[in-house]
């Protein structure tokens, strides 16, 4: 008899959800994680005191809790629990700012949105609504090829400023390719960061994550943290043990991985078809803690500001190490409800060039995180107000960290940009949920993990 009826491979918010729905079930099930705490992407971590979340800038997919066909809705329901006890944040507003040519703010408030476009691009409004009429009739989930957004949103509207305006933060929050995204993706993005809009959960990430795994327990599953799969061991053709960096083995019917297609297929021992699937997108971030009476000075009424020096969108990945001329300003602090404390966060994000930063030796690559970090600097203070004078602590990381904690080839974040849509692999009873089966953000990847499980493996229970 297996030890398990399901092992998951990585304790990031899909395995964990996926763990918590097969338990609910009465199904076995164990979460492996490689590192000391769950999270994934979507972690925290401890420096000089402060409590620094990794990934979370903002959940996606807000709604109120009587719409009961909401993605967010929907998951608390998969998983049991009660959306109405779950406290929420709302965003104030958000920036798309193209300094020099235009700049829109959007909110939970979609129609907020519609008035920023009818004032700054009064010609494109009408379009725009034709636009938004075909994103709405647009099912993204039913199997079709991929499509270009850039095609289909250019049969709407003609201004390429606006365009791209809208691309960048739908881009930057869950698009694993260069340049252009599939427009089943791009539904997903609009609905979830344009028409729902940006939130935050009472608490820190420390919290989320415990209210996940004492679910997952309750539930009668268990989580296992350093605790590293080095392979997955086959018997006719179908998965039956992993074994772990200490050389355990540990047996199962079925496993789940959220740690990317490359990284899967390595444990299957297909490395040759793990170069197919790595992502080039990846970033560097830097958090920056700061007094509170300093936030007076800088122009922080926003909770997340995307910005563009560029007249065109660049998002690809850069020929240096790091291209400042665009990205993501996030004040953590700015949702609504918020208690003030004594210090605020302030969080840079860029698109980086993971070659260059994994080739470094440890001087170059200490001294590439200094000048990058400077110029950094330089560039959003031009946007936000000069706020290094008043630095008490500040981190970065870069695709290389990523790439370390998270498992994400090339320390791509939104994974390979090729999608297993279905979960599926070459091995029969080995699936694939998270970023890589295509569902993006917060909710999107614990939904994956749901979905996975609802698909494939409970019909086996």
């Amino acid at each position: 008899m297996a030890d398990y009826s399901l092992i998951i491979v990585g304790g990031g918010l899909s395995g964990l959800a996926a763990g918590i729905r097969y338990a609910r079930f009465g199904g076995s099930v164990v979460v492996l994680e490689k590192h000391a705490i769950p999270g994934g992407l979507n972690s925290y971590y401890f420096r000089k005191g402060y409590l620094l979340e990794t990934g979370l800038h903002a959940m996606t997919n807000f709604a109120d809790p009587r719409d009961k066909r909401a993605p967010l809705n929907r998951l608390f329901r998969q998983l049991k629990f009660s959306r109405n006890e779950f406290v929420t944040h709302e965003q104030y507003t958000s920036l798309i700012s193209f300094p020099g040519k235009a700049s829109l703010c959007f909110s939970n408030n979609f129609s907020l949105l519609q008035e920023e476009i009818a004032r700054h691009f009064p010609g494109q409004i009408d379009k725009f609504n034709r636009l938004l009429a075909a994103v709405n009739a647009y099912d993204p989930f039913s199997p079709r090829e991929w499509i270009s957004t850039r095609s289909v949103i250019s049969r709407y509207l003609d201004d390429p400023l606006l365009i791209d305006m809208l691309l960048l933060p739908l881009m930057v929050y869950g698009n694993s390719e260069e340049h252009d995204m599939d427009f089943g993706q791009f539904v997903i993005m609009f609905r979830s960061i344009f028409q729902e809009g940006f939130f935050r959960p009472d608490g820190t990430m420390k919290d989320f994550l415990t209210m996940l795994v004492n679910k997952l327990i309750d539930c009668g599953g268990e989580i296992r943290c350093n605790c590293k799969v080095e392979s997955i061991g086959k018997t006719d053709g179908k998965a039956t043990r992993v074994r772990l960096s200490t050389g355990e083995i540990i047996t199962c019917d079925a496993i789940v991985s959220t740690i990317g297609i490359p990284g899967t297929f390595s444990l299957l021992g297909l490395p040759e078809q793990s170069d197919n699937y790595a992502g080039r997108m990846t970033f560097v971030e830097s958090i920056y803690i700061l007094p509170r009476e300093a936030k007076s000075s800088l122009k922080n009424d926003n909770t997340i500001i995307f910005y563009s020096l560029y007249d065109r969108l660049h998002y690809h990945q850069p020929e240096e190490a790091v291209d400042t001329g665009w990205g993501v300003i996030c004040f953590p602090g700015n949702f609504h409800g918020l208690a003030e404390e004594d210090h605020f966060q302030i969080r840079v994000t860029h698109s980086a060039n993971y070659d260059l930063w994994h080739q470094a030796s440890s001087s170059e690559y200490a001294t590439m995180k200094e000048v990058w970090g400077r110029k950094s600097r330089e560039v959003i203070s031009k946007i936000i107000g000069n706020y290094e004078q008043n630095i008490v602590y500040e981190d970065s990381f870069t695709p290389v960290t990523i790439e370390r904690f998270t498992a994400k080839a090339r320390g791509a974040v939104y994974g390979s940009p090729v999608k297993i849509k279905d979960g599926r692999t070459p091995c029969s009873n080995v699936f694939i949920a998270g970023t890589d089966q295509g569902f993006l953000g917060i909710i999107g990847s614990m939904l994956s993990g749901v979905s996975i499980v609802n698909q494939h493996i409970l019909k086996n229970i």
